[in-house]
């Protein structure tokens, strides 16, 4: 059965999780600009149906692909291990960041090395750690802030250790105690902190926070619908 044939079947969370997928490749390769991308990831966590979700994806590459081609609905075995496809081993693609009196970024697919180490004066940098790729199960980011600030950010389930030293400056830890999730990789955050600051904090991807408030909003119309059968019965006189 063709991904043509079915464009009435209701999609799964898997199928919609793979289209945002591709998506996310192809606005790392230069395929889609920000604006595409935030409007075809929303339609393709709030579809409903193959046929809504195809279009999304008819004409970009599967990832790693030559030939363009549509997302396959075909079930494949699930990996084992939410992590272990994110533990790939290497040097890292980046090493290093250095802002004087300016910035830096270091967001979306990217590896990180076993250590990375960056140097803020007088300016700031963002670390994004929620789609990144780990050379190692355990990653070091030294951070130097001298009157400037270094924000690292990492997905939930990940185990953070921060050891850097602040003069007249400090280190944020992320707030609450997160429940680490098996596989994940450890990030050790150290440094120094000169009249500046660094900072850790935990935040989904833009992708996850639409999958939650779709599923919120799916489980809104179970209750309501639930509720509508529930009064149905009794106007019924049924128990």
């Amino acid at each position: 059965m063709t991904d043509d044939a079915v464009p009435d079947l209701r999609a799964s969370d898997a199928d919609r999780e793979r289209v945002a997928e591709v998506l996310r490749d192809a606005v790392a390769e230069g395929r889609l600009d920000m604006t595409e991308f935030e409007e075809r990831l929303e339609a393709a966590y709030t579809a409903r149906t193959y046929g809504e979700l195809a279009p999304l994806t008819r004409d970009l590459p599967a990832s790693g692909a030559v030939v363009p081609g549509p997302v396959s609905f075909t079930k494949e075995p699930v990996e084992r291990g939410g992590w272990a496809g994110r533990i790939v081993g290497g040097e890292g693609s980046s090493t290093g960041a250095v802002a004087v009196m300016s910035g830096f970024q270091r967001k979306g697919r990217w590896t990180v090395p076993k250590r990375f180490t960056c140097f803020a004066f007088w300016g700031g940098g963002e670390i994004d750690l929620r789609e990144a790729d780990f050379a190692d199960r355990e990653v070091e980011i030294n951070c130097v802030a001298i009157m400037g600030g270094v924000q690292v950010i990492v997905p939930p389930g990940v185990e953070v250790v921060v050891r850097g030293i602040g003069v007249m400056g400090g280190f944020d830890h992320p707030r609450g105690d997160e429940r680490v999730e098996p596989g994940a990789p450890r990030v050790v955050v150290g440094g120094l902190a000169f009249w500046g600051g660094v900072g850790v904090e935990r935040k989904v991807t833009r992708a996850e926070r639409l999958r939650l408030k779709e599923q919120r909003r799916q489980e809104r119309l179970e209750r309501r619908e639930s509720r509508r059968a529930e009064r149905g019965r009794l106007g019924r006189g049924e128990r």
